[in-house]
């Protein structure tokens, strides 16, 4: 009965969002639009355009991270106010099953967000790459993006309205970005920060794509590869521990 009701709920999901089509564009104006906002930002700046990609990559992944996690989020915690959650309680779906189902489904929104945001930046920076390149950079930010999903459920299971989903929000993708090196190298924050970061999922994201931006391959930094998956089961599973029927 697991993965047909797993599959069960990524159909109700895919055909949820399907019908809500302001939820559809706003999932691809958004990320989008920030892409632009970050082309504005370097154009206005005096670095070389060859240096941009050290930045503008984390950056591209960093949007993906912050749309995935925000709209899986708000949207789970509208299925609990809404009951849809305790009726799938109700007609015998489990944990791991409501969960993987709803993963399963959001990851087509991840997938084409992370596709939309790299293609825009492979356009709006001409960065040049080749599909070996693009292919790997892919890897890296959907990874990022299934995590931010699991992140996501994580904090609708604690929420328990849209408003208490908003004070989540800084506290985790702020931090994520200021902590995850991109702006300032981790070894030169202070302890606390540092340990911050390395429960971040930008922090292993940034540091394996300043390596493919630098030319290496992912089989450059396995560790930092490796962490990512770790990263999503373990919030995966706090998820699926956390979900009850009644909040």
């Amino acid at each position: 009965m697991g993965p047909s009701r797993i599959r069960a709920v990524a159909r109700r999901v895919l055909k949820q969002i399907r019908r809500d089509r302001r939820f559809m564009i706003l999932v691809v104006a958004a990320p989008l639009l920030l892409v632009f906002f970050v082309k504005t930002l370097f154009d206005a700046t005096s670095i070389p355009a060859a240096g941009q990609e050290r930045f503008v990559v984390p950056f591209g992944a960093y949007i993906v991270h912050f749309a995935t996690f925000i709209l899986t989020a708000i949207v789970l915690v509208r299925e609990r106010v809404a009951q849809t959650l305790e009726r799938m309680f109700v007609n015998g779906y489990r944990q791991f099953e409501i969960v993987g189902g709803y993963l399963l489904g959001y990851t087509a929104l991840a997938t084409a967000v992370s596709t939309m945001v790299l293609v825009a930046l492979q356009l709006l920076f001409n960065l040049g790459y080749d599909l070996e390149r693009l292919a790997e950079l892919f890897i890296v930010i959907w990874l990022l993006a299934v995590i931010s999903l699991s992140m996501g459920i994580l904090v609708s299971n604690v929420a328990q309205t849209e408003g208490q989903v908003i004070p989540f929000i800084p506290l985790v993708i702020i931090p994520s970005f200021l902590f995850s090196g991109l702006m300032v190298p981790v070894d030169s924050l202070p302890g606390w920060a540092q340990v911050i970061s390395r429960v971040s999922p930008m922090y292993y994201a940034n540091q394996v794509l300043q390596g493919l931006v630098a030319g290496t391959s992912l089989s450059s930094n396995p560790g930092a590869v490796l962490a990512l998956p770790i990263y999503g089961i373990v919030v995966l599973g706090a998820a699926t521990f956390t979900l009850r029927e009644h909040s």
